[in-house]
């Protein structure tokens, strides 16, 4: 590659507003658009929303991480971007409610994602983007990484945040973030179950690799029928979770995975995944 080449790339590169990286059979994706602090502006939903998809239907990525470059991770929705369409005859209903949709559609992507995805925080993660966090599965942060929902000091209540950020930490501590605001830290984020780990300031994305690379060693129907079946039995009464995921056992033991990981636990081998 020339010299030329190599730049003109990293140039069509640095203009990208999300990066896809494939190491190993983890997909490493990357919020590119520091001067906006990252905000989940139209186009970095869509091209989250069509990243996940993409995602989704590759069966050589068994587990995602989502990082950022910069200093934030991501500041939330871009404020400019939407306060263009309060002149419109609507005073911008239609925008709102599209990007809204948007942005809850993305975040839900996430969770119905087969593979697990892993937040590597370097940075602040504000109002959405600590949504971002909290949709993901499993995040590790860095000791300069903070967090917040302060769409209160702004008139603008996070309760689209809300919705994941309760479903991560008890309800007194969301309600502390929600109707505070303040930024937390990445060690009391860690103490109320917000993130998973805290690792020295710029070891946080190879953190999350590595955790992704042993995720990514297991069988990926399993981890697959896991995941879905976590997010599932959450929503349902305690009978009815036991009952589904009675079923969802019953059907994994059938699996050739289960039966050849059972067989090697047995015969103290290494299982060999078919992921079937």
């Amino acid at each position: 590659m020339s010299a030329q080449t190599a730049i003109a790339e990293a140039a069509a590169t640095s203009d990208l507003i999300l990066l896809r990286e494939d190491i190993g059979a983890v997909g490493v994706l990357t919020l590119n658009h520091p001067q906006s602090r990252n905000a989940l502006s139209e186009a970095m939903l869509e091209a989250l929303g069509d990243a996940l998809t993409a995602i989704a239907h590759d069966a050589t990525v068994r587990a995602v991480v989502l990082a950022a470059n910069g200093p934030a991770f991501c500041a939330g929705h871009d404020l400019k971007e939407l306060t263009r369409h309060r002149s419109e005859p609507d005073r911008g209903r239609a925008y709102f409610k599209y990007i809204m949709t948007t942005c809850s559609t993305m975040m839900r992507q996430i969770v119905a994602l087969p593979q697990p995805v892993i937040a590597a925080v370097q940075g602040p993660a504000s109002a959405a983007g600590c949504q971002l966090v909290a949709s993901c599965d499993l995040a590790v942060a860095s000791r300069e990484a903070k967090f917040a929902t302060p769409g209160v000091d702004i008139g603008l209540f996070c309760s689209t945040p809300m919705v994941a950020l309760s479903r991560n930490v008890s309800p007194k501590h969301a309600m502390e973030m929600l109707l505070v605001g303040d930024l937390i830290s990445a060690e009391h984020a860690e103490r109320i179950g917000l993130i998973n780990r805290v690792v020295p300031h710029g070891r946080e994305r190879d953190e999350a690799i590595k955790l992704a690379h042993g995720i990514a060693s297991k069988s990926s129907l399993t981890v697959k029928i896991g995941k879905e079946g976590f997010y599932r039995q959450l929503e349902m009464s305690l009978p009815d979770a036991y009952n589904y995921v009675s079923g969802v056992m019953t059907e994994n033991m059938l699996a050739s995975d289960a039966e050849e990981g059972i067989n090697a636990f047995i015969e103290k081998r290494e299982p060999k995944w078919e992921n079937r």
